[in-house]
């Protein structure tokens, strides 16, 4: 189980709003977003409504000022809460819509995906086992995106805007 508190100012103050599921629209609930608390589990959080736009990872933690540490504006408009995962981790990747063309799979992190795996566009994948966060840069760097069980048929699918992909890896922390 998770939760999150959102704040309208820096610090942790003004008003605040309390999460412990998805939240497809957070417009009602405050106004602007300046500071987030993770008591426990692990979000993704959007800068619109129904887990469209930018999307930003969060674990356990305190985040007291969302423009200077963790780069985000004061626009946060859904979460989604990731739920725990426990066993085994597996992601098919292929080079072409519709998951098609050269597969790659893995059931581990991938720092580099041009190095490693000869591949650096990414236009469909299946998610097979756990919960996976996809990069645009190598080195877990860059835009991020969050991908569940489930087909994404394209990369529009988990909200990219190119199939350039730098790096993947598994979400196992969940203190």
């Amino acid at each position: 189980m998770g939760k999150i508190i959102f704040y309208e100012d820096r610090n942790f103050q003004g008003r605040s709003h309390e999460c412990s599921s998805d939240c497809a629209d957070l417009q009602s609930y405050f106004n602007r977003c300046n500071s987030i608390k993770v008591e426990s589990g692990c979000f993704m959080v959007y800068e619109r409504p129904n887990y469209m736009g930018n999307q930003y990872y969060l674990k356990r933690g305190e985040y007291s000022d969302n423009h200077r540490v963790i780069g985000i504006g004061d626009c946060i408009r859904s979460c989604r809460m990731i739920p725990q995962h426990r066993g085994s981790y597996r992601v098919r990747l292929y080079e072409r819509f519709d998951l098609s063309g050269q597969m790659h799979e893995l059931v581990d992190d991938c720092p580099n995906v041009q190095d490693q795996l000869n591949m650096s566009d990414l236009n469909s994948c299946n998610v097979i086992d756990g919960h996976w966060l996809l990069y645009d840069q190598p080195n877990y760097k860059g835009r991020v995106y969050y991908l569940r069980p489930g087909e994404y048929r394209a990369y529009s699918d988990w909200g990219g805007v190119s199939p350039r992909i730098g790096s993947i890896r598994r979400i196992t922390d969940f203190n």
